[in-house]
C-alpha cells in the first residue's frame, strides 16, 4: 500500500472552471478560486505563464456560468459577486458596470452577441434579459413561456436561443429549447413532450445544436434530427447554468462531445457525417470549447487530478495548461475503479463502481451520491482516494434514478424515492458482501443530502447489513423539505414522491424522522446552520429522536455553512470527525 493522502492534501489546491478560448484562439480564459478569493485568468493556448484579467478586490467574479468573451477579443463580460455584469477590458484596465442588480437576484450565464453589441443573461433562472454593451438605453426583458430559463446563446444572424422548463417537471424530466429573433413574437421550439432538451449552441452556419433524450439517451442533435445516436449520455442533468459538455467546431460540421460510458469518460469528435465519432482523449471532460484547430476542456479521472488541457487537432497532441490540485498527489497510489453490475430485487440490471482498497481491505464504505437524480462519474474524487489509500473498499452504487444510463433508468425512480433507491442499494450491499468486498460488521453507509436520506433508510431497514452510518445535511423530513426548500427544487418532490395532498401518506412514511426509533446507529450527522436546501432543524430532530429511543447518534453543526462545507477549517474538521468515527469501529 502506498502513501495515504492527508486531509490537507485532499482539500488543498484551487478550483478552476469555464475555460473559454479568445476569439483569435491565442488565449484561454478561465475562472479560478482559492482561499475565499476568485479571479478570471488567462493562459496562452500554447502554454505559458498565467496572468489575471480581474485583479481588483472588488468586483470579483462569481460562480457558475460566469463570463463571455466579446467577439473582438478586447474584453470579457462577467458576473461579479455583487450580482451585476461588468465589462472587463483585456489584457487589462478598469472594469465598467453594465447592470444594477442585487446579489439575491444576480445575473447568470452572460452571452455576448456575435456583433458585440448586446449581452443576454438570466436573472434568478426565471427572467431572460438583453442589455447593450455600451450601456446605452434600458435593458429588454425577453418573456419566456416557462417557469425556469437558462443558458441563452446567440446565432450569427442575431437569433437568440435558450433552455426552459415548467413546474412540476425538473429540467431533466421535460424541457425544451426555444429560438426567437429579438423583436419578433414567433418562436421555434425544439424538443418533445415527455423528454428533455438542453445546451443550445449555434454553429457558424446558423444551425442549432443541442442535447436531447427523445431516443432514450441524452444525445447530440442538429436542428431537429439526432446527429450522434448511441447508447451513451452526452451531458449531465441541468443542476445549474452553464454546462458545456460539447462544443461546435469552427466550420459547423464537427462537434467535440463528452461521452459518459457507464460513469467513465471519453472525449470524441462527432462528424462530419452524422453517426460518426473518433476518440480524442479519455477521462471526464467538462466545459469544452473549440476555436480554430484547438479544443480545450477541463479533464480529470480517477488517477488524474483536475487540469485544463488543450488538444491540437492537427498533431493530436494534448497539452496541460493549468493544474488545480496541490503538489503531492503524484506520491499517492491512485486506482481506477471497476464497473460492476448486479441484479435488483426484481431482476433489474443495476450499475455502480468499485474502488478497491487493496488485497486485504479493512472493510467496505458504501458511498451514496446525492441528487438523487445525479451520478458520480469517474473524475478525481479525493475523498475516495483518502479511504482506498487507508485500505477500505469504496462501493459507489448508481441506483435507478441515477443519470448516465439512459432516460428509462433515470425515470425509473419516478414517485419511488425512498423505495426504489433503497431497494437498489440494499441489493448492491448484499452483492458486495457475497463478492467479499466487505463484511456487514465492517460496512459503513455514507451519503450527503439525498444520499443521506437513502443511507438512513438502509440503516433502518437492514441493520444486519451495515455497522454504522455517516450522513451530511441529510433529508429526513419530506414534508418540511417540500415546504421550505429553495425555488429550484420547490416542486422536485412532486416527481420524486408524488403530488400533495393526494400522496401525503408517502411523505410521512418515507421520512426518516418518522422511523428514527428503528435507526440504532452508531450514526454521525454533520450539517451547516445556514443550509437553504435542507434546514438544520431536520437533523436536530432526527438525532434527538434516535437518542430518545436508545440509539447512538451524534450531530455536529458547522456555523455559517450551507448545503455543503466550503470553509477549509470545517472541511478539515469533517475529515477528522469521520476518520475518528470510522476508526472506532475497531
Amino acid at each position: 500500500m502506498g502513501e495515504a493522502p492527508g486531509p490537507e492534501l485532499c482539500i488543498g489546491g484551487r478550483e478552476i472552471g469555464e475555460p473559454r478560448c479568445s476569439p483569435d484562439g491565442r488565449f484561454v480564459a478561465f475562472t479560478t478560486s482559492w482561499g475565499g478569493r476568485s479571479a478570471i485568468s488567462v493562459v496562452p493556448v500554447g502554454g505559458g505563464p498565467e496572468r489575471m484579467i480581474t485583479t481588483t478586490p472588488d468586483p470579483r467574479p462569481g460562480r457558475g456560468g460566469c463570463f463571455s468573451w466579446c467577439p473582438d477579443g478586447g474584453a470579457v463580460v462577467y458576473v461579479a459577486r455583487d450580482g451585476d455584469l461588468w465589462h472587463q477590458p483585456f489584457p487589462g484596465g478598469r472594469a465598467r458596470r453594465l447592470t444594477t442588480l442585487t446579489p439575491d437576484r444576480g445575473a447568470q450565464v452572460p452571452q455576448v452577441s456575435a456583433d458585440g453589441r448586446f449581452v443576454a443573461y438570466v436573472v434568478d433562472l426565471a427572467e431572460l434579459w438583453v442589455s447593450r454593451i455600451d450601456g446605452e438605453g434600458p435593458a429588454t426583458r425577453i418573456a419566456p413561456t416557462s417557469d425556469f430559463v437558462t443558458d441563452p446563446c446567440w446565432a450569427p444572424d442575431g437569433r437568440l436561443a435558450w433552455h426552459e422548463w415548467s413546474v412540476p417537471a425538473m429540467a431533466w424530466d421535460e424541457s425544451r429549447v426555444v429560438v426567437v429573433h429579438p423583436g419578433e413574437s414567433l418562436a421555434t421550439v425544439y424538443g418533445s413532450d415527455g423528454a428533455q432538451a438542453q445546451q443550445p449552441r449555434f454553429g457558424r452556419d446558423g444551425r442549432l445544436w443541442s442535447l436531447r433524450d427523445d431516443t432514450g439517451w441524452l444525445n447530440l442533435w442538429r436542428d431537429d434530427e439526432v446527429f450522434l445516436p448511441e447508447s451513451f449520455e452526452h451531458g449531465r442533468p441541468t443542476w445549474g447554468p452553464g454546462q458545456r459538455s460539447f462544443a461546435v467546431g469552427p466550420e459547423g460540421d464537427r462537434v467535440a462531445v463528452a461521452r459518459n460510458e457507464r460513469g467513465f469518460g471519453r472525449l470524441v469528435i462527432a462528424g462530419p457525417a452524422p453517426g460518426a465519432a473518433t476518440e480524442l482523449g479519455r477521462g471526464v471532460h467538462t466545459e469544452i470549447d473549440w476555436v480554430g484547430s484547438v479544443v480545450v476542456a477541463l479533464r480529470s479521472g480517477a488517477v488524474t487530478p483536475p487540469q485544463l488541457v488543450a488538444y491540437d487537432l492537427g498533431t493530436g497532441r494534448r497539452s496541460v495548461l493549468v493544474t488545480a490540485a496541490p503538489a503531492g498527489w503524484d506520491a499517492i497510489e491512485l486506482r481506477e475503479p471497476e464497473a460492476v453490475t448486479w441484479s435488483g430485487s426484481e431482476g433489474e440490471e443495476l450499475h455502480g463502481r468499485l474502488y478497491a482498497g487493496g488485497t486485504d481491505a479493512k472493510g467496505l464504505l458504501c458511498w451514496i451520491h446525492g441528487g438523487p437524480t445525479d451520478q458520480w462519474p469517474v473524475g478525481f474524487l479525493p475523498r475516495v482516494a483518502y479511504w482506498t489509500a487507508r485500505g477500505w473498499n469504496v462501493f459507489v452504487p448508481d441506483f435507478r434514478g441515477s443519470t448516465g444510463h439512459g432516460r428509462a433508468y433515470q425515470q425509473a425512480m419516478r414517485h419511488g424515492w425512498g423505495e426504489v433507491d433503497v431497494a437498489d442499494v440494499i441489493s448492491g450491499l448484499r452483492h458486495a458482501h457475497r463478492r467479499g468486498w466487505g463484511r456487514p460488521d465492517r460496512t459503513v453507509v455514507i451519503g450527503g443530502s439525498a444520499g443521506g436520506f437513502t443511507a438512513l433508510h438502509v440503516m433502518a431497514r437492514t441493520p444486519e447489513l451495515v455497522a454504522a452510518g455517516v450522513v451530511s445535511y441529510p433529508v429526513s423530513d419530506l414534508r418540511e423539505l417540500d415546504a421550505t426548500t429553495h425555488r429550484f427544487e420547490a416542486h422536485y418532490n412532486t416527481t420524486l414522491v408524488g403530488p400533495r395532498p393526494e400522496t401525503e401518506a408517502r411523505y410521512i412514511e418515507r421520512s426518516p424522522v418518522e422511523f428514527a426509533a428503528t435507526i440504532a446507529g452508531p450514526l454521525l450527522v454533520l450539517h451547516g446552520d445556514a443550509d437553504p436546501v435542507v434546514g438544520v432543524g431536520q437533523s436536530e430532530r432526527l438525532v434527538q429522536a434516535i437518542n430518545d429511543a436508545g440509539g447512538r447518534a451524534e450531530l455536529h453543526v458547522y456555523e455559517g455553512e450551507g448545503h455543503g462545507f466550503r470553509t477549509p477549517e470545517h472541511q478539515l474538521d469533517e475529515y477528522r470527525r469521520i476518520t475518528e468515527f470510522i476508526d472506532c469501529l475497531g
